[in-house]
């Protein structure tokens, strides 16, 4: 079965409610006080059922009723946001009315594709006024997704045009595409309540992806996991709900008071939320002039939330009817995907003045010099092949597949599809792509990666240079300071093509420069030998490191660089950081083990004292360095020879 939402939109009082009620059988206002008042406060939900024909497979329409009128047109904007196609009312008795202005201004700037204008109460009029309203609706349209969309006229009351209504539904939704399940789940929550014997749950509309009983999903912007106990689909059980439906979720060790509408159900570990997105913004020609910096009101799926408007370097404002790449900084954070499209109200009084789309969920900082343009152009109207490239070069120089998909919505299967068209492409940007790995999938600007190996090579090189007597930089040390903020995949990568190249080499846990040794000086070389022989001569009741290197021919800070190479040639072993043993020493200690293994396998520490010939000192740092080493257990008070 095809799943079909379809959203009321029109003035208040002209019949939305009803004319859905008389479609599906269901009365959308589920609130008491929208009964006793008669108008729709909240967002209200009903279906219908229209059979498989011969050349169409069955389908279901999902009805989100909103309100019309101007104080709950931030509730209708929760309900909208999700919808296919718009089930625009007009009322015949009333004809175009403010909030018909500004519900057609919202379904314009969300991009509705299709829609069909009900002309609503005709029996309360004549044949001539209705034929003068919609004369009226087609001038209004004119030039919009509605022009040329069939204009119905219809009573609720009387039930007619129900039928041709219903028939027009029936073919717009066989030309409406289905939404993908096969994306990342994501559900804005548009209510949350509490249902006796089961706990939290939660609805809204499905806008992509799919979610199944026993699931894991995670709440944003909180960044929670939650399991998914339980699923109704248009009020009925299921055991899973996909794109497009209406759904359900019944969520355990979570509070109602916890969650709220605006809050977005999704994936889990896919998305991170922002508070600062670019965008391309459109102002109505009939807002007033938009100033650098002003707040407003900003609505995307079910969210709500104050931003503030930075407008492109140089721009002071944004004239009426006027479209910009404006950068917006949320109040609160959300989950937003490029592609997303929102409203923004003037901060007061609230009307709507624009809208737009996300074009960058993660949006840098911009400095006062720097032109987006280029860039956001890209993001706008480049392919998947541009919209990469355009994201390596001004983003990281590398990233993993996590990194990027958060970053663009993607399945990791287009990533690779965008990676190799841009390989394979037969222009000058044909090898500007590198994929340096393939599990994990790591993908790369190749000019700016192969600058940043050429720095991470050069700081290893400075290192040496600063650090002669020592063998290398700490991975960890390199990986801060010349890959810092990149993920740690792109960090093994580019190792592993500078091993590749042999530019560099990896020896345990320290990098350096390939085919490099150590050479000391002279006076080095004799106090290398010196700390050597101090430590082999004096057996296990060796002198503190502190009264050997007071000894040697060279100052302290050389002194202790040479005792680390003795320590990493495995010359001397480290206990403790006061004591050292040589190599000679604690394999003769494991043989004496061995040894005394044949009679026992426990040792008490007067009995490892006794057959050591040391004092207490000695005897329990190195009976815990073995049982590190697991040549011993502890068992109690003695020891375990393994």
């Amino acid at each position: 079965m095809k799943h079909i939402i379809v959203g009321t939109a029109g003035h208040i009082d002209h019949g939305k409610s009803a004319l859905v009620k008389a479609l599906t059988g269901t009365d959308p206002d589920r609130l008491e006080e929208e009964k006793r008042r008669g108008i729709t406060i909240d967002i209200g939900f009903a279906h219908l059922d229209l059979p498989a024909e011969e050349n169409a497979p069955a389908a279901r329409l999902g009805f989100v009723d909103v309100p019309g009128h101007e104080r709950f047109v931030k509730n209708m904007l929760a309900g909208i946001g999700g919808i296919d196609l718009v089930l625009f009312v007009v009322a015949a008795d009333e004809s175009i009315k403010p909030q018909t202005q500004e519900h057609f201004d919202i379904c314009r700037l969300l991009e509705v594709r299709r829609g069909i204008v009900a002309l609503t109460k005709c029996d309360l009029v004549d044949g001539d006024i209705v034929e003068l309203v919609r004369l009226e609706i087609e001038e209004f349209v004119a030039g919009s997704f509605l022009a040329g969309a069939p204009v119905v006229p219809v009573s609720a009351r009387t039930g007619e045009g129900l039928d041709r209504l219903v028939a027009e539904l029936r073919r717009l939704a066989d030309e409406t595409p289905a939404k993908d399940s096969s994306r990342y789940f994501r559900l804005p929550i548009d209510r949350a309540f509490v249902m006796k014997g089961f706990g939290a749950v939660v609805t809204g509309t499905l806008i992509s992806g799919q979610v199944q009983k026993d699931e894991e999903v995670e709440l944003f912007p909180e960044r929670r996991r939650l399991r998914v106990r339980g699923i109704q689909v248009h009020n009925e059980p299921a055991e899973r709900a996909l794109a497009g439906q209406r759904t359900a979720l019944n969520l355990p060790g979570v509070e109602a008071g916890e969650l709220e509408r605006g809050m977005v159900l999704a994936a889990p570990g896919v998305f991170e939320p922002t508070e600062r997105i670019d965008t391309v913004l459109h102002l109505l020609g009939s807002a007033r002039p938009l100033k650098n910096r002003a707040q407003a009101h900003f609505h995307c799926g079910t969210a709500s939330i104050v931003a503030e408007v930075r407008l492109p370097p140089g721009a002071d404002k944004l004239d009426p009817g006027a479209t910009a790449y404006a950068q917006l900084l949320l109040r609160d954070p959300t989950l937003l995907l490029p592609g997303d499209r929102f409203i923004l109200r003037q901060f007061s009084p609230v009307i709507t003045i624009g809208g737009g789309r996300v074009l960058d969920n993660q949006a840098p900082r911009r400095r006062a010099a720097d032109d987006p343009t280029p860039f956001l152009k890209a993001l706008e109207r480049g392919s998947s092949e541009e919209i990469l490239l355009a994201l390596l070069e001004r983003g990281d120089p590398a990233a993993d597949a996590a990194r990027l998909i958060a970053r663009t919505g993607w399945l990791e299967s287009e990533l690779r599809q965008a990676a190799r068209g841009m390989r394979n492409a037969e222009c000058g940007v044909r090898n500007a792509i590198e994929v340096l790995s393939e599990s994990p999938f790591v993908v790369a600007h190749g000019e700016r990666f192969r600058a940043l190996l050429a720095g991470a090579a050069d700081l290893v090189r400075q290192f040496h240079a600063a650090n002669p007597l020592l063998p290398g930089i700490p991975k960890e040390e390199l990986r801060e300071r010349a890959f810092r903020g990149l993920s740690p995949l792109v960090f093994e990568a580019a190792l592993a093509r500078l091993t590749r190249e042999r530019r560099l080499e990896i020896q345990g846990d320290v990098v350096k420069q390939a085919g490099r040794q150590i050479v000391l000086k002279e006076d080095e070389e004799r106090a290398r030998q010196q700390i050597a022989a101090a430590f082999e001569g004096a057996g296990l009741a060796v002198p503190s490191v502190k009264e050997v290197l007071a000894r040697l021919p060279v100052e302290p800070q050389r002194a202790r660089k040479i005792l680390l190479i003795l320590i990493k040639e495995k010359t001397l072993i480290k206990v403790t950081e006061e004591l050292m043993f040589h190599h000679s020493a604690i394999e003769q200690l494991r043989r004496t083990l061995a040894g005394y293994k044949a009679g026992s396998d426990r040792i008490s520490v007067p009995a490892f004292k006794e057959l050591t010939g040391i004092t207490r000192k000695y005897a329990i740092p190195l009976l815990e360095y073995l049982d590190r080493e697991r040549v011993t257990r502890r068992v109690g008070d003695e020891r375990q020879i393994l």
